[in-house]
């Protein structure tokens, strides 16, 4: 086979994960060089860089792969979109840019599934390392890292209205989710920077493509080519047309996110025997989990119409979107300089639940993630849902072509467990907007409706309207050497496979407290360490903050 380029290290994937990889991997002493085959093309242009515009590229067959979930039985057979980046930057170039690390105890659950060296104290050096964060306590957050991380400015006064509301329920207030205290109502954390998209495109990849070891390859990665269990390189195509071979001198790392780092290892003969000869493909390394363990968040938009004409609704115009985007271009500011989510908070659900496990990201405006469906009058909306869902789905290839699109079944709502935490998370919610901070705000209920109270009631509402959150994860999860059903061991290298190794959300084993950027590009910082074999970060005990009481009280 020709091959059409070589480096000492091929990477699939410029997203969050990939991007930091080719930023770390490219500066470490030794003169290596990085080959970064990403399938999307160029991030320039108002639609990614502005903030305001979030809903347009993930509904843009220019920068998403176009994925749709198969029907969901419990869903009343909808079949959900999964938008995923198809663009430099990955889908950090067409997420919401808001910046959640996860819980604590989230990744020592990742340590005690079998991802030894990934505890808490051993990734939050990482996050540190990557972080720039706007007046961050230096003793939980990095200040000088390429990701720059900054609170909402919160201008909209039902941003404070709704951490007031909060509090008046009486949950704690908590200034900095991502330091030691997760549990509460703040501001939210925005990975934006001077007004912009701060993608992992802007932060790592352009800067490592100015160091000139690291060049980006514009191909769809087809397959990893085995040799004697070796991994010696990538197979690509362009177009139509079977290109040849980027050729890695060292490793292949596969940064592909949850669905498609999966889809190249079962392309490559590495999964399930059953599932690859049932697509007519050779199962040359059998791992059985390849394509399982499929988590994601589903969430609930709850709308409440607002008596005060100040949200958002009232600038859904076309004169008000081209002025907003005028300023943004001229200036980097306005509407267009935010992802309007600035304020949320997290919370328990129940008595004897240690750490959050409800989300919630406050809007003022009703309207949908995508843009779409926005009510009629003045609103505000909260997006609400439980964070650890026991449901559990799985990707399947459709057959032996690598162009083809997947089967994805998430299998949402498929544990009882769901129903129950999905319930309670709608009611906590209407009981935060009918506290008395929103007295001068509060019209009456738009979604579900104030007549929707029974437990039949909220579930055929959560059948109808529940929507994915886009965070996919889980696919090729990092355990034990020995365990037969992970995918990568906890240097996150393919079991099985040399030279091979897999860096992205697929490896989480358990999905994190909130959006998946923040964990992901950390995965692909402590990756990096891996892969250069010099040590890793020292780790650091912190101990973070846990609600007195939690066996006895909710709050």
């Amino acid at each position: 086979m020709k091959i059409v380029a070589e480096a000492d290290y091929v990477l699939v994937g410029s997203g969050s994960a990939g991007s930091a990889l080719a930023y770390r991997l490219s500066q470490a002493p030794g003169g290596h060089d990085v080959a970064v085959i990403e399938a999307g093309g160029t991030d320039v242009g108002p639609f990614i860089q502005m903030p305001g515009a979030l809903s347009f590229p993930m509904n843009m067959p220019r920068y998403d792969w176009g994925y749709k979930a198969e029907p969901e039985a419990r869903l009343r057979g909808r079949a959900l979109v999964t938008p995923r980046g198809k663009v430099i930057g990955g889908s950090s170039s067409i997420n919401g840019m808001v910046y959640v690390r996860g819980h604590a105890r989230d990744f020592d659950h990742w340590a005690e599934s079998g991802a030894s060296g990934w505890a808490f104290r051993d990734v939050l050096p990482y996050f540190k390392r990557m972080e720039d964060m706007e007046n961050g306590d230096p003793d939980w957050r990095g200040t000088d890292g390429p990701l720059h991380v900054q609170q909402g400015r919160m201008e909209n006064p039902l941003y404070r209205v709704f951490i007031e509301a909060g509090a008046a329920a009486g949950y704690p207030v908590t200034a900095d989710y991502n330091g030691a205290a997760q549990e509460g109502f703040g501001p939210l954390q925005q990975t934006i920077r001077g007004g912009r998209r701060w993608s992992a495109a802007n932060a790592y990849l352009r800067p490592a493509l100015q160091r000139g070891n690291v060049r980006l390859v514009s191909a769809h990665a087809l397959r990893v080519r085995l040799e004697n269990g070796r991994a010696v390189g990538v197979e690509i195509a362009r177009g139509s047309r079977r290109t040849g071979l980027v050729r890695a001198r060292r490793e292949v790392i596969l940064c592909a996110g949850a669905i498609n780092s999966p889809l190249v290892l079962m392309h490559s003969g590495i999964g399930d025997p059953e599932t690859l000869a049932a697509a007519g493909i050779e199962a040359l390394v059998p791992r059985r989990g390849v394509g399982k363990n499929l988590q994601d968040h589903l969430e609930a938009y709850i709308q409440q119409s607002c008596t005060q004409p100040i949200t958002l609704n009232g600038y859904l115009n076309l004169f008000s979107k081209g002025r907003a985007g005028l300023e943004w271009m001229m200036l980097h500011t306005g509407h267009g300089a935010t992802n309007h989510f600035e304020s949320g908070g997290f919370i328990r659900s129940g008595v004897g639940v240690d750490y959050p496990d409800i989300q919630f990201h406050f809007l003022p405006g009703a309207i949908r993630y995508d843009g779409r469906g926005a009510a009629e009058g003045h609103g505000f909306q909260a997006h609400v849902g439980p964070m650890r869902s026991k449901s559990r789905g799985e990707i399947r290839l459709t057959g032996s072509d690598p162009m083809a699109a997947p089967s994805i079944r998430f299998n949402y709502m498929s544990h009882p467990d769901d129903w129950r935490e999905f319930r309670q998370a709608i009611r906590l919610t209407r009981e935060i907007f009918a506290q008395s901070p929103f007295d001068g705000y509060r019209g009456p209920e738009i979604q579900p409706g104030a007549a929707l109270k029974s437990d039949e009631d909220l579930d055929g509402f959560i059948a109808a309207h529940a929507e994915s959150a886009y965070h996919p994860c889980g696919t090729a999860r990092i355990g034990a050497a020995d365990d037969p059903d992970a995918v990568v061991d906890p240097e996150c290298r393919v079991i099985g496979v040399e030279a091979l190794r897999v860096a992205d959300s697929s490896i989480f084993p358990r999905v994190t407290n909130g959006n998946l950027n923040g964990p992901s590009t950390m995965v692909g910082e402590k990756a990096a360490d891996h892969v250069l074999g010099r040590g890793m970060l020292t780790p650091e005990d912190r101990a973070p903050v846990i609600a007195e009481g939690w066996r006895e009280r909710q709050r």
